[in-house]
């Protein structure tokens, strides 16, 4: 072979495996386009993603969500999306453990630090329950909110009861109907629908953010403010099999130095600075805040434990150390506190 024919052959195999190693994510973003995941962490991540792989794996997301909110891991392991969001709450009879953090009365009100705390826990305690795509991450938001449509406030157990509430399913969903109000429960993307319209009179499960984001302060009255969190959402973050598949270990782990725990951070401290935001806008919506009442929130734990003890059974089931996740938990929770 002539020199001039082994240049050009050197040129065209390192052409073609500069080509090959370039992968792309589509990663589907199911907030609405505005909001900040989809504005601010999900292109943020991206652009780390490049960063890391010298631009080897590069991402995109699309100008609208590609499936529904409940249907983003099928939509993941379908192809249709690469990688994606998923509340862990509409998929709890394929997982388990990440319900650990939507436990009534188990977070706080920090959302960084409980999203630090799940994802140690996932790695401390849990099983790959993702098998059909690879986890990058889980994150918990700010504690969802007690919130009356009317003059009245919610702050005892019998006007709880009295009410119709829409909830997002889950824990939230089977307290209150528990408690015996009448419930209307959909994705928390469904809300304004519900709400704006009347269907319900008070509802439970959003936070500050999330009245801003659905567009639902305007019709929301009081805020019913317990001591501890009544209830806080997680979610998943994965990659379909065969999109990982094609990145080099190397690049596998360089983008996982990006997610996990530094993910998760991110998500996290970025819905506790939305949701300080939204509610110094409380005022000037006329919104008014109270304290719930002590006997209230009493009683309240009191009737949700039983979902503590469901997990607790569940978790066990599917191999994990449920008290020993839920202790791991609360306690880096604690020490993130003090």
């Amino acid at each position: 072979m002539t020199n001039k024919a082994l240049l050009a052959a050197l040129a065209l195999a390192v052409s073609a495996t500069g080509a090959q190693a370039k992968t792309r994510i589509l990663v589907n973003c199911f907030w609405p386009s505005s909001h900040f995941v989809c504005a601010d962490v999900l292109p943020a991540w991206i652009d780390e993603i490049e960063r890391v792989t010298e631009g080897r794996v590069t991402g995109l997301l699309p100008p609208k969500s590609v499936a529904a909110p409940p249907e983003q891991l099928a939509a993941v392991e379908k192809g249709i999306a690469d990688a994606a969001v998923q509340f862990n709450g509409l998929i709890q009879n394929r997982v388990t453990g990440p319900a650990v953090a939507m436990l009534p009365f188990t977070g706080s009100n920090d959302a960084a630090a409980m999203s630090r705390a799940l994802w140690e826990t996932n790695r401390k305690y849990f099983p790959d329950e993702f098998d059909t795509v690879h986890l990058l991450s889980q994150f918990v938001i700010s504690p969802g909110q007690l919130y009356s449509q009317t003059d009245t406030p919610i702050n005892s157990i019998e006007e709880l009861a009295s009410r119709k509430i829409w909830t997002l399913p889950g824990p939230l969903t089977a307290v209150v109907k528990k408690l015996g109000a009448g419930v209307v429960s959909t994705p928390a993307a469904a809300s304004n629908e519900i709400i704006s319209r009347g269907v319900v009179d008070s509802h439970i499960g959003l936070d500050a953010q999330a009245l801003q984001a659905y567009q639902v302060m305007a019709y929301t009255k009081t805020n019913t403010r317990f001591q501890g969190a009544i209830y806080t959402s997680s979610f998943s973050v994965f990659i379909n099999q065969d999109k990982w598949a094609e990145i080099s270990p190397e690049d596998q782990d360089a983008i996982m130095s990006v997610s996990g725990a530094a993910l998760a951070e991110k998500f996290g401290a970025g819905w506790d600075a939305e949701n300080a935001a939204a509610e110094a806008a409380y005022a000037d919506a006329g919104l008014t805040v109270i304290d719930a009442d002590p006997d209230f929130e009493a009683a309240l734990k009191d009737a949700s434990s039983f979902l503590t003890e469901a997990w607790i059974a569940s978790a066990e089931e599917a191999g994990i150390d449920a008290q020993g996740a839920l202790d791991f938990y609360q306690s880096q929770l604690t020490a993130t506190t003090n």
